[in-house]
């Protein structure tokens, strides 16, 4: 069986994204802005999450090979990336408060994607 395409097309394009936004906020204007904001820790902690899924993201997709509970995995893992990480280079960017209270979400999603893997690695 093939891997999925649309799931490998969305971890590559994850991927790339934690580059560009890597490299935005490690250099130029918006380096400036966040250091400046006191903002560039939520930046940096939403990369350290951000990069590493990705790779997972990517490696799932591969991997899939129509498993019902590695596919479900991988939902919960891309959700987690765009919920924690989403809501820190948003409040990083424009000081939101209240989009901290979105990131536990991200974090609760993040987990329950490794424990899926964990239940899918023991159906293998």
């Amino acid at each position: 069986m093939q891997p999925d395409s649309l799931r490998l097309r969305i971890s590559a394009i994850t991927g790339f994204f934690a580059i560009l936004l890597g490299a935005l906020g490690a250099h130029g204007a918006l380096h400036e802005k966040l250091k400046a904001a006191g903002q560039l820790e939520h930046w940096e902690t939403a990369l350290r999450y951000h990069l590493p899924h990705a790779v997972l993201l990517l490696a799932i997709a591969l991997l899939a090979d129509g498993s019902k509970a590695l596919r479900r995995a991988w939902s919960f893992l891309h959700a987690g990336v765009i919920l924690f990480s989403g809501s820190l280079y948003v409040l990083a960017c424009t000081g939101v408060k209240w989009l901290g209270a979105v990131t536990p979400f991200g974090g609760v999603s993040l987990m329950l994607g490794w424990l899926l893997l964990v239940f899918a690695a023991k159906g293998k």
